[in-house]
């Protein structure tokens, strides 16, 4: 799935309940594909598309490996052990961030 798809139907796909409680901003940076800012807030998820705005963590990846991963096919923890994922930023919110995906 390409990564545009992905984030403009991540909001649908939220599950407000997951969601509940977590006050966090996510930067997803995918070479060749954009940059994404996922805002999570009062139990909403909103994303921001192209956004330069930082985030309480940001992940950077290639496009395959973003693809990997929203397929299912490769380990988020994995990719970021094996430095197919980069993350900056604030580490707990980035751990954060698979309690809700």
């Amino acid at each position: 799935m390409q990564a545009k798809q992905f984030f403009e139907e991540l909001p649908g796909k939220a599950d407000p309940g997951r969601i509940a409680g977590v006050e966090h901003t996510f930067v997803f940076d995918i070479a060749g594909e954009g940059r994404w800012l996922v805002e999570l807030h009062d139990g909403k998820l909103t994303v921001t598309e192209g956004s330069d705005a930082d985030g309480d963590a940001i992940f950077s990846m290639s496009a395959e490996t973003f693809d990997r991963i929203t397929e299912r096919k490769q380990n988020p923890m994995m990719a970021y052990m094996t430095g197919k994922v980069k993350v900056s930023g604030d580490v707990k919110a980035a751990m954060d961030l698979q309690k809700i995906l």
